[in-house]
């Protein structure tokens, strides 16, 4: 019931999250956006618009990184150093279905525990994380006495889509489903608001696929990210 609009929004992800729910955050111009960077490297444009990276770049100081994401394979502009190409897969959550568990243990996530959660991001590498990526608000975790073992959290907000990011889980506690419980009680809050959760994961991520895929989570075409450095 989501096709045409999902074809629309979903395909331009980051541009059209910050003009419909992120501007605050955001800076460039009508046609170029991006954000702080200890927010996320995440940047947007336009799908028309040609002159994307010529305009960050006289944007942008020297040495900064960026992200880009895109449904097509794309070159690098002068000017930029393609540090890493991701092949991804974006998710959509086609059930209106809330999962029925105890969340008690889930403990809302907060600027003093920022520290742990770059920490734990920085170990498990769900996608970048900073220190203000909290502001994209709606993270949670579990805790091993004082430890933040496991997290999860928002990221794009496209009119009725929320995208679930920073999926993780340390190391030493895996194959316990802290990740699969996390996840659940994030689809649970964001369908209480009436939108629909979405989700990027590599490709070749099968453990992650797996799991969304069993969550209720359906393919809704590729998606490449590409992380660059200006020139």
């Amino acid at each position: 019931m989501y096709i045409c609009k999902v074809q629309h929004v979903l395909d331009n992800p980051v541009f059209n999250s910050i003009l419909s729910n992120e501007s605050p955050k955001s800076y460039g111009s009508d046609w170029v956006k991006y954000y702080d960077s200890e927010v996320s490297p995440y940047v947007g444009f336009h799908e028309s618009y040609k002159n994307g990276f010529a305009d960050l770049h006289s944007m942008l100081p020297v040495g900064r990184n960026i992200l880009y994401a895109d449904r097509n394979e794309i070159e690098t502009s002068n000017g930029w150093k393609l540090i890493k190409h991701i092949a991804g897969t974006q998710f959509i959550y086609n059930s209106v279905n809330k999962f029925d568990f105890d969340f008690s243990n889930i403990i809302p996530l907060e600027k003093k525990h920022v520290a742990q959660m770059v920490s734990l991001a920085t170990l498990t590498k769900p996608g970048p994380f900073d220190n203000k990526t909290i502001e994209f608000g709606g993270y949670h975790g579990l805790f091993d006495k004082e430890k933040l073992i496991s997290m999860t959290g928002r990221r794009l907000q496209i009119h009725e889509f929320i995208e679930v990011s920073a999926v993780c889980t340390h190391p030493d506690y895996g194959g316990k489903g802290l990740a699969g419980l996390l996840m659940k009680h994030q689809i649970n809050s964001i369908l209480e608001e009436n939108k629909v959760p979405f989700l990027h994961v590599k490709s070749d991520n099968r453990t992650a696929v797996e799991l969304y895929e069993r969550l209720g989570f359906t393919q809704n075409g590729p998606m490449n990210f590409y992380f660059m450095k200006r020139l």
